[in-house]
């Protein structure tokens, strides 16, 4: 890998680590002000808006800076976010606000790479920033989870902090902090020396100019293949990361912090899923990996049916001083085993699409047109879930329903994958 690829992993793997923290702390918030549960699924539909309303400027945003500046211009906001919910405001509202950041760093994050490095080293490139992203959720999980475990709600009782009265807010000032150092990191990254026109010079061209790109992805016959798959796996990942946490706690009985780490065993899953599709799948042949989305589909209707009820009580282990219960220890290959699915089958699409992507458009506008589209059916998504909530359906028909969509349209995406295929010299397309 070329100089500097590997401090945009770092710093991709810290702003990552606030992220996921960031999300537990808002959800712990929301429980100390006793929201109601169709509230919580409102935090990533503010978080997401951001996308789809900004998609048409982010772009040139991050077309018209070095992507360095993008990036820890992008951090900073997030962290202006976590301030405004220590100064009390709510957390819906201030989630929004990272949600602009988080829209204004993906395209700068994910376009660096094609400036950087060639077509064929996307997948690996791929592989290395999902591993990152994972083992940072894996991090941010778990930082996020003892942020607002009991011990440290004890601990701040007695320390009378100016702003800070509980531990939600004490880590919301944690997270602040890591946003500040991957932002410092951002500032490491070495220019690529790409330059794209300044389209931030002409913004009434800037809604046209994103309307063909988005209209040029999608004609386009083999773009049109990873950028459905993606947009759909997308809407599922953001959804399902909330429906895990409603899932450890039905079925398996367990507080926030404690399910917060069946998150980071769906990341460790979806770090091995990367790495396998880095070491066995060329980008030539990214479509073969279709079939494996139909099974993370069925994968997780079946979650559904898995709890405590199906084994004793007794039946567990001794880890230190605490007891374990044995559905509780079999959960976590479970999650493993779905991330990874998820990973083997979600890094070949993302590298195909920056290609195709950067070769029909650029890589600024491809990345915020995937952004748009993967954001409104996270938007469809978490708007269903919030729904199904309030009209109080179980949760488990809820992820019973969630699998099979899934499933289903990524079969129906597969037939299509088959028929492209057989009509399109995809190799030939890849090397233009």
């Amino acid at each position: 890998m070329k100089k500097g690829f590997y401090t945009i992993i770092a710093a991709q793997f810290v702003s990552s680590v606030a992220d996921n923290a960031l999300l537990i702390a808002a959800i712990a918030l929301l429980f100390a002000m006793r929201a109601a549960n169709w509230v919580t699924p409102l935090l990533q539909i503010f978080f997401t808006a951001s996308y789809v309303l900004l998609a048409p400027f982010v772009g040139a945003f991050a077309d018209a800076l070095q992507k360095r500046h993008v990036m820890f211009t992008a951090n900073a906001a997030k962290a202006i976010g976590c301030a405004m919910m220590i100064a009390g405001v709510h957390p819906i509202v201030a989630y929004g606000v990272v949600g602009f950041g988080a829209a204004a760093y993906s395209p700068a994050k994910y376009g660096i790479l094609t400036e950087l490095l060639p077509a064929e080293r996307l997948v690996a490139a791929n592989a290395w920033l999902e591993s990152a992203t994972v083992l940072s959720t894996i991090a941010g999980t778990a930082l996020g989870g003892a942020l607002v475990s009991a011990y440290v709600e004890h601990a701040i009782a007695g320390m009378h902090l100016p702003l800070i009265l509980h531990a939600p807010q004490f880590a919301m000032f944690a997270v602040m902090s890591v946003y500040g150092l991957a932002a410092l990191i951002n500032i490491g990254i070495p220019d690529t020396g790409a330059r794209y026109p300044n389209r931030l010079r002409e913004p009434g061209r800037l809604l046209t100019d994103f309307l063909q790109c988005f209209n040029t992805l999608w004609v386009d016959k083999l773009a049109q293949i990873p950028l459905a798959v993606t947009t759909l796996m997308w809407g599922g990942a953001v959804t399902l990361q909330l429906l895990v946490l409603k899932w450890a706690a039905v079925n398996l009985g367990l507080t926030l912090s404690k399910a917060a780490l069946m998150q980071g065993a769906t990341g460790i899953g979806i770090a091995l899923g990367a790495a396998a599709a880095a070491a066995w799948v060329p980008l030539a042949r990214s479509l073969r990996v279709l079939p494996v989305g139909v099974w993370a589909g069925l994968v997780t209707a079946a979650m559904a049916f898995y709890g405590k009820g199906l084994f004793p009580a007794s039946a567990g282990a001794h880890l230190g001083s605490a007891f374990v219960p044995l559905y509780v220890l079999l959960a976590y290959p479970l999650m493993i085993g779905l991330g990874g699915l998820a990973g083997f089958f979600v890094v070949p699409m993302n590298a195909l699409l920056q290609h195709r992507g950067a070769t029909l458009v650029t890589a600024g506008h491809s990345i915020a047109v995937q952004n748009f589209n993967q954001n409104i059916a996270v938007l469809l998504m978490l708007g269903a879930y919030a729904l199904l909530l309030a009209a109080k359906m179980p949760v488990q028909w809820i992820i019973v329903a969630f699998g099979a969509f899934v499933c289903a349209m990524i079969w129906l995406v597969k037939r299509h994958g088959d028929a492209t295929a057989r009509h399109l010299d995809i190799a030939a397309m890849i090397d233009e």
